[in-house]
């Protein structure tokens, strides 16, 4: 029986591991972006030898491409409410109170992604050509059979999306700045109160109630 508990426990040690370094890594990366950003300095934070972070990670580039990844993949399983909703209301309903949730609580990695785009996207530009894309593509095609249903307004699906993605994300990348006009970090009654707001003026703005 120690023979099959054994890799069982070596398996949950390296994902506790992994995930306390991908924590650290995106408060890093957020604040000092992938060139600022040291394996050493990660370590720090993360409270490990450094060795053990090149364990895990080969390359700074290899840890950086595993928190864009991450966050990534938070923002496709948002949108998954939206691939299955009758409509709009539903739908983007539902994608605006996931990605405001996102930004609630992984803000550091939306200003990881943040960060990368503004600048050119260096490390994961392959990402936007393949992934994102295709992502993109899928949800235009859906929110134009939306429109021909005449469930909402005829709108440009493109920018629609980069509204909501402006919409949402501003919370997290813009956190500081909220913080300071609110004269304290948001409550959970200010998020509701913002998710609720952005809702109401998109699906308003798009005609779908």
């Amino acid at each position: 029986m120690s023979e099959t508990l054994r890799p069982l426990r070596r398996n949950e040690i390296r994902q506790q591991n992994e995930a306390l370094i991908c924590q650290a890594a995106e408060k890093v990366f957020a604040e000092a972006g992938f060139g600022g950003a040291t394996m050493q300095l990660i370590a720090d934070v993360a409270g490990l030898p450094k060795a053990n972070l090149h364990y895990y990670f080969p390359t700074k580039e290899h840890l950086y491409r595993r928190v864009v990844r991450d966050i990534f993949e938070i923002w496709l399983q948002a949108a998954e409410a939206m691939d299955s909703a009758p409509g709009p209301v539903e739908g983007i309903g539902a994608y605006i109170e996931a990605k405001m949730e996102i930004s609630r609580r992984h803000p550091d990695g939306s200003k990881v992604w943040a960060y990368e785009v503004m600048h050119g996207a260096p490390v994961i530009q392959d990402y936007l050509e393949t992934t994102l894309r295709d992502w993109t593509s899928g949800r235009v095609r859906l929110i134009e059979r939306w429109i021909a249903e005449g469930k909402m307004a005829r709108v440009d699906p493109e920018h629609l999306l980069y509204m909501l993605w402006a919409a949402t994300q501003h919370y997290a990348d813009f956190g500081h700045q909220i913080a300071t006009l609110n004269g304290q970090p948001l409550t959970d009654a200010d998020w509701q109160r913002a998710t609720d707001s952005v809702k109401t003026m998109i699906l308003r703005g798009i005609g779908a109630v």
